[in-house]
């Protein structure tokens, strides 16, 4: 297991598609050993593949704890509206309001490639469609009409700090 660089803005693999996984071997299952302790490092709640210049269809999203591998993800159903703040670990230093499904269930594969299914909402369900999303070559910024959305950002925990009035946000990857 070990820390990877995170490709960043303007790297064109961030734009590349993540290749269905076909070997549920030792690669895939380094692959997201690393996807996981590169997340943590950053910190983030999540990581796709092509962040770390693997185009392929795995992520992993770890919130309150739990840590879900998704590969080849789908999602399948989707209810509801909601904006809130998103940033990303390919622009760091930035968030913005995005408008993704308040609820979506997903379905996918873990690393012995046995299906899987998942809901999620709220901070779980957003970080679903930012990584899969990356998955698809599309980063948070693609939502925007215009880059001076973006919000310069602190250290991620979703508070505006009441001395300065700095807005942080949830950092997914």
């Amino acid at each position: 297991m070990s820390v990877r660089p995170i490709l960043l803005l303007g790297d064109p693999r961030l734009r590349l598609k993540g290749l269905p996984v076909e070997s549920f071997g030792k690669y895939l299952h380094e692959l997201l050993d690393d996807l996981a302790h590169t997340m943590r490092d950053a910190p983030g709640v999540g990581l796709a593949a092509p962040q770390i210049g693997e185009a392929l269809s795995a992520c992993v999203v770890e919130i309150e704890g739990k840590l879900h591998e998704l590969v080849n993800p789908k999602i399948v159903k989707s209810t509801g509206d909601s904006r809130d703040l998103e940033g990303c670990l390919s622009l760091p230093g930035y968030a913005a309001y995005v408008t993704r499904r308040e609820r979506v269930w997903v379905v996918a594969q873990n690393r012995l490639g046995r299906k899987i299914k998942l809901a999620g909402s709220g901070l779980l369900g957003r970080a679903f469609q930012h990584e899969l999303d990356h998955l698809d070559g599309k980063l948070y910024i693609d939502y925007l009409d215009s880059m001076d959305e973006l919000i310069p950002v602190g250290p991620a925990d979703e508070e505006e700090d009441e001395t300065t009035g700095e807005v942080r946000a949830a950092v997914f990857a």
